[in-house]
């Protein structure tokens, strides 16, 4: 008996001392609540905080409710003998997809993880070259690279350096391999960049290397100084307002005899180019294919406009093989000129 007296003693001084902690607690903090939750200590006083307070957690506990999905029993297809969705439960499933979205574009592959191409199908020869402003796969049959990827963003376009306009064997290459710029005389073909000269003036050797012959084709005149040189000039027009893009381009032939150039080496004469342009930026990425006939040109942009599937299928090359499945299929279909302020015949 005499313990169990001690023992409510003991919890009779515990409860005080809660009490008293609790109440100097409500004095320390009773002001800043208060102007917080924008109480008028004098007109109103501790009652309207405690009010405002158990406002704030019905509020909470009801948004927490939202996000909760509805139990399975509520899920399954009516008419069946099961319950039908709960109206309430539906808003929580488009966001939850949403929110599924948004985490995967968080973690996107970046630079050259994304930028690069699948491999060639088997049979066609590439050897990877790595270069300060672009990657590039080179093939030893056709004296060309089978593509020339690179990215491009504001940073890259501040012009530190001159053009050189001096072409270069690549120095990676053996000779029997390295195109030289005598191949390319009298030809009736220019040395066309695949990455332009333009956006490597950055640095020095980014520049440099834009001019070795393992990023040149031979290119019509008229295309490589007209619409092919209008697309260079609209992509660094994206790079500045998309925050940077993703570039991958090369030569196109298709299933007939190819022409031929070169003294030392012979060199194939691409029948077209092709250009796939990925930009990252939000809300949602986009993407765009180009394909130019090897012919003098002179059109709008628009008019050489493909989905990058419809350039895959004429290339056989993979592009963006990194990006999520999800986001490859929908960037890949889309053939939307005017998502990138060009022109199109509606418009005009």
């Amino acid at each position: 008996m005499a313990r169990r007296s001690n023992s409510s003693r003991k919890g009779r001084a515990n409860g005080v001392i809660w009490l008293v902690a609790l109440l100097c607690l409500v004095c320390l903090l009773y002001e800043p609540l208060a102007r917080r939750l924008g109480v008028d200590t004098e007109k109103e006083g501790i009652a309207a905080v405690l009010g405002k307070l158990s406002e704030k957690a019905a509020r909470q506990a009801d948004s927490l409710q939202m996000d909760v999905p509805a139990p399975q029993s509520a899920q399954l297809v009516a008419g069946e003998g099961q319950a039908s969705p709960s109206p309430s439960a539906t808003p929580a499933v488009p966001r939850k997809a949403e929110v599924a979205r948004e985490a995967s574009l968080s973690v996107m592959p970046k630079g050259e993880t994304l930028l690069r191409p699948a491999r060639m199908k088997k049979g066609v020869p590439e050897k990877f070259l790595r270069r300060m402003g672009y990657i590039t796969s080179y093939n030893s049959r056709t004296k060309l690279p089978n593509w020339v990827a690179w990215e491009l963003n504001a940073d890259k376009l501040v012009e530190r350096e001159s053009r050189t306009d001096k072409f270069l064997p690549d120095p990676d290459l053996p000779q029997q391999d390295a195109v030289t710029t005598d191949d390319y005389k009298r030809s009736g073909w220019d040395r066309g960049h695949m990455c332009p000269a333009g956006d490597n003036r950055w640095h020095w050797r980014a520049m440099q290397e834009s001019f070795y012959m393992t990023n040149i084709c031979p290119q019509n005149h008229n295309l490589n100084r007209g619409d092919w040189k209008e697309l260079e000039e609209a992509c660094r027009a994206w790079a500045q307002c998309e925050e940077g893009i993703y570039i991958v381009c090369g030569p196109v032939f298709y299933n007939q005899k190819h022409r031929t150039i070169g003294r030392e080496h012979t060199v194939t004469v691409p029948e077209a180019f092709f250009k796939v342009v990925l930009c990252m930026g939000k809300p949602r990425p986009k993407a765009i294919g180009f394909i130019f006939k090897n012919t003098s040109g002179n059109q709008r942009l628009d008019k050489y406009v493909n989905s990058v599937d419809e350039v895959e299928r004429i290339t056989g090359i993979d592009f963006f093989p990194a990006l999520p499945d999800e986001v490859e299929r929908e960037v890949e279909a889309q053939r939307n000129p005017g998502q990138w302020g060009l022109p199109t015949s509606k418009s005009r």
